[in-house]
Formats: C-alpha cells, sequence, structure tokens
C-alpha cells in the first residue's frame, strides 16, 4: 500500500481546476473558442448523420429501432471527438470572425 499515492501527497496545483480568464478580453476569446467548437461538432454531426443515413446494417447483430435511435448519439459523439482532436479548420475560422464581430481582434 506504500506504492500508491495518497490525496493529501498530491500537488493542490494539480487538483485546482484551469485558469479562469483573468480579463473581459481573455472571457470573450475563450466564450468565441467554446461556441466555435460546439459549432463545428455539430456541423460534423450533421455530415456523419448523412454519411450513415444510406448505409443499411440488416443482419444478425444489426438493425432495427434500437440503432436507429442510437445512432444519432453516435454520430454527435463522433462530432465532439473529432473536434476536439482538431477538427477540420472549421472553429478556428469561426472564432477568428466572431472575434472579429465584436472587434476583439
Amino acid at each position: 500500500m506504500t506504492d500508491l499515492i495518497s490525496p493529501v501527497a498530491l500537488s493542490p496545483s494539480l487538483l485546482s481546476p484551469t485558469a479562469t480568464p483573468t480579463s473581459t478580453a481573455d472571457l470573450a476569446h475563450s466564450k468565441a473558442k467554446d461556441a466555435a467548437q460546439k459549432f463545428e461538432g455539430q456541423f460534423l454531426s450533421m455530415m456523419f448523420q448523412q454519411m450513415f443515413a444510406g448505409v443499411k446494417t440488416d443482419g444478425p447483430f444489426g438493425g432495427g429501432f434500437g440503432e436507429e435511435m442510437f445512432r444519432s448519439v453516435l454520430t454527435d459523439a463522433m462530432g465532439k471527438e473529432m473536434t476536439r482532436a482538431g477538427g477540420i479548420g472549421l472553429s478556428d475560422t469561426i472564432q477568428r470572425e466572431i472575434l472579429k464581430m465584436q472587434g476583439l481582434t
């Protein structure tokens, strides 16, 4: 049991949340980035839904109402994960345009 790290031995900086924006410009940049990433995730999700619309999964382990119901959950998760991993570059452009419209560039 001595090889386990106790919570007391951890540095407080490791347990604290990420730094919060201090200025209004930092807050605006943070919110613009978040909005742009959410938009890109939704865009990719819609693309994946269209891509999977023609896929037939009939067979012994596929198809049915359950698969149709959860396909949207799958495409949403794929869109979010792809955006988190770098996406297709759409969120950077959207963030730039949001900040330009607010006069913060």
